[in-house]
């Protein structure tokens, strides 16, 4: 039972879709024939359209051929005409042969009188340049003789100008002459005074000069003196003592076995000055100096200077020879730190013999003698 409804079933659904195959390709058939009606109908509207434009073509053919006839009928009559110009042109031709000709005998011609015409032409030139040439030397010499005119002229007047002028130069040299006589004798009189005058400065100058060489002479002294036995120096007459001698590095206490070399050349020293009485009288100072190298800062070298100087003073101010010859009141002790340091001959310097102690002398109004020397001298 079940078997035979399976079959029934399988069949009708095989005759349901073999009828919609059909109805699918009846469809497309008639779309076919469709699209080939319409395509013979747009082919055969072409093809009278086509058939109408040869139908124009074959029409205009037959106009331009009726035309193109026309044409050749105008064209023969063109040919015609063209050959009777032709024969014209060759007519032509033989008068322009001819004309030629004669033109070329015609330009020898010309050219022969045009050659003759130049040669004139050219003469003519130079005697017009001839004629300019001496129009402007007529000319130049006409200007030559007015600048001259007018020149002289000017030279009549400044000789007026310059005879007023004479007159009154001559006039004032006389009065000149005159004026420099007086002035000869005034001069003559002032150069009286002057000399005189001069000889009163030469001498104030030699007493001057005498009084400063007062210094020069207690250095000689000095040195004749004490030269071989204390170190003087030759330019200014000072006593130089070693640092080293004197003091331990760094310190301002003088050695004690120091003291007894520092007395004696401090004795020797002063007792030259004081003993003559010509450098006595003028003995102002005894300066007592420290020096030290440049090691060390400025404020630290001129303390370590000052102190030496005063301990050195110190001890001087101890000996009974200060107190016999009353130098107390003269000496003076000061500290240089390194200001005036001592160098060797290759311009380095000499730290050894920077550390010094330098006893000098001063004279009495010294600083003013040097400078009325040095104006003297400069006049």
């Amino acid at each position: 039972m079940f078997k035979s409804k399976k079959s029934q079933e399988e069949s009708t659904n095989f005759w349901i879709s073999y009828a919609d195959l059909m109805a699918g390709l009846l469809f497309v058939f008639i779309l076919l024939i469709g699209a080939i009606i319409v395509k013979s109908t747009i082919l055969k509207n072409s093809l009278e359209e086509k058939e109408s434009a040869l139908e124009v073509q074959s029409e205009t053919l037959e106009e331009q051929s009726t035309s193109i006839t026309v044409k050749d009928d105008e064209i023969t009559k063109l040919r015609n005409l063209l050959a009777k110009r032709e024969k014209n042109l060759a007519q032509s031709k033989e008068k322009l042969t001819l004309s030629s000709k004669t033109l070329e005998l015609k330009s020898n011609e010309i050219n022969q009188l045009n050659q003759l015409l130049l040669a004139q032409n050219s003469h003519i030139d130079e005697y017009s340049n001839h004629i300019i040439l001496l129009q402007n030397l007529i000319q130049e010499q006409n200007r030559i003789q007015t600048e001259q005119k007018t020149s002289l002229k000017e030279y009549e007047n400044q000789v007026l100008l310059l005879s007023t002028q004479l007159n009154e130069k001559s006039e004032r040299l006389q009065l000149n002459d005159q004026k420099l006589l007086q002035l000869l004798q005034a001069v003559d009189n002032r150069q009286t005074k002057y000399d005189q005058l001069m000889m009163k400065l030469q001498n104030q100058k030699a007493q001057i000069k005498s009084l400063t060489g007062i210094k020069l002479k207690v250095i000689t002294e000095l040195k004749s003196v004490l030269g071989s036995k204390i170190n003087i120096d030759k330019v200014s007459g000072s006593l130089r003592l070693s640092s080293n001698i004197l003091f331990d590095k760094g310190s301002a206490i003088l050695k004690n076995e120091a003291k007894g070399e520092l007395k004696s050349n401090f004795i020797e020293y002063v007792d030259t000055l004081i003993s003559n009485r010509n450098i006595a009288e003028h003995l102002d100072k005894i300066i007592i100096e420290g020096h030290t190298d440049s090691d060390g800062g400025y404020l630290y070298n001129l303390g370590l200077s000052q102190k030496r100087a005063y301990a050195v003073m110190n001890y001087l101010l101890t000996l009974d020879y200060i107190k016999q010859h009353n130098i107390k009141r003269k000496l003076v002790a000061s500290g240089r730190s390194y200001l005036d340091t001592m160098t060797n001959e290759d311009g380095t310097e000499n730290k050894d013999a920077s550390r010094r102690i330098e006893i000098k002398f001063r004279l009495k109004n010294q600083d003013a003698m040097y400078e009325i020397e040095r104006i003297l001298d400069a006049d």
